[in-house]
């Protein structure tokens, strides 16, 4: 699980960069679901959770240089 104040202190390169490398991870965990091989099913929520944190940080990281 991912903190937000640690994602405050990334670049948005490197966060969209982590977020292209979760949503690879997804994709394949998903993968793994349908095949019967996926262990811990929290695992799917957590990464897309994560997602959508490093997405929000990004989205906010954007709208302060607009304003300023």
């Amino acid at each position: 699980m991912l903190k937000t104040s640690d994602l405050r202190g990334l670049s948005v390169e490197e966060l969209q960069e982590k977020a292209l490398n979760l949503k690879k991870e997804l994709m394949q965990l998903r993968f793994q679901q349908k095949t019967g091989k996926l262990e811990r099913r929290n695992t799917l929520g957590q990464t897309r959770r994560d997602i959508a944190r490093i997405l929000t940080v990004v989205n906010e990281m954007k709208r302060t240089v607009k304003k300023k």
